[in-house]
This record gives structure tokens, sequence and C-alpha cells, in this order.
């Protein structure tokens, strides 16, 4: 080996090429030891992370779905609750019209009744008055008259 003496920054001789060598071995070693496992980590983190939202918008669609249905669910129950309400108050009216032509037919029958025992009173009242009208006229006749007055 010669050695040169010249001054200068870099010189190329067999320590460079020794070093070139260490440094590509480093960078062999370097590459399988922590590169490659490393990559590997990100990729698999990566296929985690994109299963991860995979499910994330499956989980998503079938909220969706869900949400849905339940609004379907909702529109039904309230439309057959506004019908049963409708229903119930179809009826109530009904039975209403039924209850209130039965009291008017009761009172149509009760007027009747009353009306017909008022005129039996009346025309009874009227006999008993025309018989104490004959016997009050004959008696004001016979005290007018002074005598009896044969019946």
């Amino acid at each position: 080996m010669q050695i040169v003496s010249n001054v200068a920054l870099i010189s190329i001789n067999e320590t460079m090429v020794v070093q070139l060598i260490s440094f590509l071995i480093f960078l062999f070693v370097i590459n399988r030891v922590m590169f490659r496992p490393l990559r590997e980590s990100m990729h698999e983190r990566e296929r985690y992370v994109e299963g991860i939202r995979l499910d994330i918008r499956d989980a998503e669609k079938k909220l969706e779905t869900i949400i849905e249905q339940t609004r379907d669910e909702d529109a039904a129950v309230r439309k057959a609750g506004l019908q049963m309400t409708a229903e119930l108050e179809k009826r109530g009216n009904e039975e209403a019209g039924e209850i209130i032509a039965a009291a008017r037919q009761e009172i149509v029958q009760i007027g009747g009744k009353a009306r017909q025992d008022i005129d039996v009173r009346v025309a009874e009242a009227r006999k008993t008055i025309v018989a104490e009208a004959d016997k009050l006229s004959v008696n004001i006749m016979e005290k007018v008259l002074d005598r009896r007055l044969a019946s």
C-alpha cells in the first residue's frame, strides 16, 4: 500500500472501499431487520384500518336501513292509531246518536203518556166541575127562589 501525501478533502483509497462495503452490508442488514418488518407492520395496519372502515360503512348502511324501517313502522303505527281514533270517534258518535234518539223517543212517549194522563184528569175534572156546577146552580136557584127544586 502506498500512502499518498496529498492534502485533499476526500481521498479514494482502500478504507473508502471498506467503508462502502460496510455501509452496503449495514443497509442490507437494516433493511432485513428494521425496514421490512416495519413496512409489513404498516401494511398490516393499513389493511386493519381499511377493514375497520369497511365495517363502519357496513354498520352505517345497516343503521340507515334500521332507521328507515323504524320510520316506516312509526308512520304505520301513527296511521293505524289515527284510523283507530277515527273509528272509535265514529262509533262514539253513532252510539251517542242512538242514545239521543232513544232519549228523544222516550221523551215523546213520556210526553204522550203525560198528555193522556192530563187529558184524563181534565176530563174527570170537567165532569166533576159540571156536576158541582149543576149542584151549585140548583143551590143558588133554590136560595134565590126560596124553595126547593125537584131534581
